[in-house]
């Protein structure tokens, strides 16, 4: 049985990550980075493209736990189960790795006496791929071609095989406790060092612990905001401080469509605002390093430059299908890897720049080649942002001339000539780019606004609204209070509006995506929204906004992509930084509003 997007828990390590559901199973998990094979793969097909529940003896597939939370301010999961015979608590969590991903489960008795059992399907390769079993040292080991994984428990429980699977059986009093362990590792290489898992979960809960007593946000929405900092500290790739948008690949914007796209990389567009929300919490370490992470990726010839990187900055992504996946709840296809990459977004440049400036007013320490690489961008920049491209939600349809990538060229000119006058010594010619910059802003407001319903459009001649024009007053390129602004935040309000909530444009008719089929309300749209009507001066309605949004995350804290308002579900690949990063950043800006009040 197929569970809902929102049914699903992160537990991760800062190099990969796993979805868990309230049933108790593993549906998803990539060894041994977030982009690598899954060896679970049931969340885009069935249980035998891998998975690994740990419930009651006799559940069904469809019965799902008591209750669940995270444990603190942490990312191990506790799930409990209330049973006729007793009470157990699963403990869900992978410690933060020396060289090998560890998976830990470790099942504890609350009260009574409660028979357990778990079954693990591996399946290497997306569910393609059923390893070999055997027994070594008392543990169950699996290996197909490079993957290779170690299963034991502490203390030892029955366990056999059983059509493929590794099974178990056991029984947990009050006080008790059973800890399984599961560790991959390259199947050339000699078995790891085996890790206590016990003392693991201390050392998670310490390393946790103190991570969040860092944050700097104290306001009302301190447990929502901690919350999401910690899916984004658990979508960062620790090795090279790259963030990816989402741990998943394929979870569909619509039920049974084929929008359906890989997450598991690092994209530029989320540059400025990933930046502002870790500077905004305190977490310089976090904003440093993926500063640095953005240097190295976009570094090369500016005509190079891409919308996405791997985590470590790598850049050929190949788009595959994998049809051996029946998909979740039918959207097909599957796909790895993401053909946008090669794609023309004039908007990464504007985004890589005011990235750059936002590190440099935080205090972070300059490289000495950054600005260099921001000339060099901003020279590319200015003879070709009068061109057409895809924009910033990747559009498969013809290049357009759009609204919001013009802003964000305006965006590059005009913060090169902020850090021109605010710092003389940097070379560069601030008149130059005041002319760009001037030249932007004079064809954006003559072709890409519509006079006659007051808003800023989509793009050049369209009468099409888009939710990314409402960027623009961040931006700074108009004054909040400039009725052209005003006149776009209400015509998206009124035109792209569902229940509240908004989308990213309209896919209806003859969408300018080239896409069949629609998609939901775009989360972090709805949060830009908030953040236009707080800078407006309607700051009851933002919060308001602010307070129904928060209404849609699970009972665990977290966001998808999109939100279906007619079905009252969540869509897109889980969960979402793009969404996580609007809600600390709508949350600060509420902070802010309520301080100058």
């Amino acid at each position: 049985m197929t569970q809902r997007i929102e049914d699903y828990a992160l537990i991760g390590d800062l190099q990969t990550a796993a979805l868990v559901g309230r049933n108790g199973s593993v549906d998803w998990l990539c060894l041994p980075r977030f982009d690598s094979g899954a060896c679970f793969a049931a969340l885009l097909g069935d249980e035998d493209n891998g998975h690994w529940r740990i419930a009651p003896e006799g559940t069904a597939a469809s019965d799902t736990c008591t209750r669940r939370g995270y444990a603190d301010e942490s990312l191990v999961l506790e799930t409990y189960w209330e049973t006729p015979t007793g009470t157990v608590k699963v403990s869900d969590f992978m410690p933060q790795r020396d060289k090998s991903p560890d998976l830990m489960r470790i099942v504890e008795g609350i009260s009574g006496s409660v028979e357990m059992s778990s079954v693990l399907r591996l399946r290497f390769d997306f569910g393609s791929i059923v390893p070999w079993m055997r027994r070594s040292h008392g543990h169950r080991v699996a290996v197909a071609g490079p993957d290779s994984v170690w299963l034991r428990s502490d203390p030892p429980v029955k366990t056999w095989g059983q059509q493929f699977s590794t099974c178990s059986s056991f029984t947990v009093a009050e006080g008790e406790q059973v800890a399984f362990v599961l560790t991959w590792h390259p199947s050339h290489s000699p078995r790891p060092k085996l890790i206590d898992p016990y003392k693991a979960l201390k050392h998670t809960l310490k390393d946790w612990a103190k991570w969040s007593a860092t944050c700097t946000y104290q306001g009302k929405y301190r447990d929502a905001v901690l919350r999401s900092l910690i899916t984004l500290k658990a979508l960062t790739y620790r090795p090279t401080g790259g963030i990816v948008a989402a741990p998943t690949t394929s979870l569909p914007e619509e039920i049974g469509g084929v929008r359906n796209w890989d997450y598991r990389y690092c994209w530029l567009r989320d540059a400025t605002l990933t930046l502002g929300a870790l500077l905004a919490a305190g977490y310089l370490d976090e904003a440093a390093a993926w500063r640095d992470w953005l240097l190295r990726a976009v570094a090369g010839d500016p005509a190079d430059l891409q919308i996405m990187y791997g985590l470590a900055g790598e850049r050929r992504l190949p788009e595959t299908e994998l049809p051996w996946l029946s998909g979740y709840e039918g959207s097909r296809p599957v796909r790895t890897g993401n053909a946008a990459v090669r794609q023309l977004q004039l908007d990464v440049y504007g985004e890589v720049i005011d990235a750059l400036r936002l590190a440099r007013d935080a205090g972070l320490s300059d490289k000495p080649h950054a600005w260099n690489l921001q000339l060099s961008l901003l020279g590319f920049l200015e003879s070709t942002w009068r061109e057409p491209d895809e924009g910033l939600w990747e559009i498969r349809g013809e290049r357009q001339h759009f609204v919001h990538s013009k802003v964000m060229a305006w965006v590059a000119a005009d913060r090169a000539v902020a850090s021109l006058e605010s710092d003389p010594s940097l070379p560069g010619d601030p008149d130059r780019w005041r002319a760009m910059r001037d030249a932007v802003h004079a064809e954006v407001c003559a072709k890409g606004y519509d006079p006659v319903r007051n808003t800023f459009t989509q793009s050049y001649g369209s009468k099409a609204l888009d939710a990314a024009t409402l960027l623009m007053v961040r931006t700074g390129f108009l004054p909040p209070d400039d009725p052209r602004i005003v006149g776009t935040v209400d015509a998206i309000r009124a035109e792209l509006g569902s229940d509240g909530l908004v989308r990213r444009y309209s896919t209806e008719g003859a969408s300018v995506d080239g896409l069949p089929g629609e998609e939901g309300a775009f989360i972090v749209c709805t949060f830009w929204l908030a953040d236009a009507l707080l800078r407006t001066g309607r700051p009851t309605e933002a919060e308001e906004l602010f307070e129904r949004l928060l209404e849609l995350r699970n009972d665990v804290g977290l966001l998808a992509e999109e939100y279906d308002t007619v079905t009252g579900r969540q869509l897109g690949n889980y969960p979402q930084a793009f969404s996580h990063i609007g809600l600390v950043n709508t949350a600060v800006a509420l902070a802010g509003d309520e301080a100058a009040g």
